[in-house]
């Protein structure tokens, strides 16, 4: 069956609370100024959205529906999407249906999460069934050794070496020295990133995103309306997402973008070599090398030549992750799901700043989420086009 396109739908206002490596305010207060932000991007008070989506790992004992309330909101259309980096692109994907489907006229699409001492141990404590029954009681060390395992079995199978990997690391911190929001302001040198110590073979210090607090809004509404108002707009033109994809696959060395990747294109008319700049989900540079494959910029295994032969710099090949992503800028939570999207919205309407990217266009921004053992379970991605 043919996918349907989301014509008429278009996202705007992006905003980004800037991180802060720890923080004692709650996750509920993160979001909150999210939300302010975009909305005063749009020049929209609360009552003037009526849908509301929200990704957070650490709002409890908030809910969503309890922040309407404590955020004077009144939507008729309400989401959460519990699928860590994934989410930006899942929440992208039901907000331009609502409002498509006329559910919701304007949906204000906000991801954060706090940050204190400690709070990231006791998140990973009881992250999953599979944390607290198969890993956790046994020392498990969190994503970095799943990541490890997975990093060490990609290099084994396609002869990827830690340059190869250090490169993506460099050229995004290179990225993240122009933009004013990242965390990590320290030059990085492939030397510095061979040379930093171990976190869990093969990773070491720059193989592994900082947990931080921070927040990340947009607003998804119709086009007609977006122009009304006089904001600079982007278009959704294709969008895939999937979930538990390859689950025979041993260990996960492809994610559910190599199943639907010719599906997203022809969904936005559009190939691989017609993408201004990509925004690949990044805990991890495995994770990011695998989506360059499985996104069709270039064959499995051929990761490691494409990282040695493409310049992924602002101003390089194919500008790759142009705020610094996850890697340099900072993970902050569900937040993580969105650094991305947000970052693309900026560049495709010019309003970058320092990172911009000349003659961005069109854009790419992939997410993947919810590491469980042995894999992550949520895939997903989008291409999107500025409006004017």
């Amino acid at each position: 069956m043919a996918r349907q396109p989301y014509d008429g739908v278009v996202l705007a206002a992006p905003h980004t609370e800037p991180y802060q490596r720890y923080s004692t305010e709650t996750a509920h207060w993160w979001l909150a100024r999210a939300l302010k932000g975009t909305l005063d991007a749009a020049g929209l008070g609360p009552r003037e959205i009526d849908g509301f989506s929200v990704a957070s790992f650490t709002l409890f004992p908030d809910t969503p529906v309890g922040l309407t309330q404590h955020l004077g909101l009144c939507p008729r259309w309400l989401d959460s999407i519990p699928m860590g980096g994934a989410s930006g692109v899942v929440a992208l994907r039901r907000a331009a249906r609502a409002v498509q489907a006329g559910d919701a006229d304007i949906v204000a699409c906000v991801a954060g999460d706090t940050n204190r001492i400690d709070s990231f141990r006791k998140l990973l404590s009881s992250f999953s069934r599979f944390a607290m029954d198969a890993a956790y009681p046994y020392g498990y060390g969190g994503p970095n050794a799943n990541f490890a395992l997975l990093t060490d079995r990609y290099m084994q199978d396609y002869g990827a070496t830690r340059s190869d990997f250090g490169r993506i690391a460099v050229a995004q911190r290179d990225n993240a020295l122009r933009n004013p929001h990242a965390l990590m302001k320290k030059p990085l040198t492939l030397e510095d990133y061979l040379t930093a110590r171990p976190i869990a073979e093969p990773l070491a210090l720059f193989d592994c995103v900082m947990p931080c607090a921070g927040s990340e809004a947009l607003l998804v509404m119709r086009e007609d309306e977006a122009l009304r108002r006089g904001l600079p707009c982007a278009r959704l033109t294709g969008s895939i997402e999937r979930h538990n994809a390859f689950a025979d696959d041993p260990i996960q060395l492809r994610g559910g973008w190599a199943m639907d990747a010719d599906e997203l294109y022809a969904m936005a008319g559009c190939a691989p070599g017609d993408i201004d700049l990509l925004q690949t989900y990044d805990d991890y540079p495995v994770i990011s090398m695998m989506q360059f494959e499985d996104l069709g910029f270039c064959d499995k295994g051929e990761g490691p030549r494409f990282a040695r032969e493409t310049d992924l710099t602002i101003t390089g090949d194919l500008p790759h992750n142009t705020s610094g992503g996850q890697l340099s800028a900072g993970q902050a939570g569900a937040g993580g799901g969105f650094i991305g999207l947000v970052e693309a919205l900026r560049q495709v309407t010019g309003r970058a700043g320092p990172t911009q990217v000349a003659g961005a266009r069109r854009a790419l921004v992939s997410g993947f989420g919810m590491i469980n053992y042995d894999r992550g379970l949520c895939s997903g991605a989008v291409i999107l086009e500025g409006a004017q």
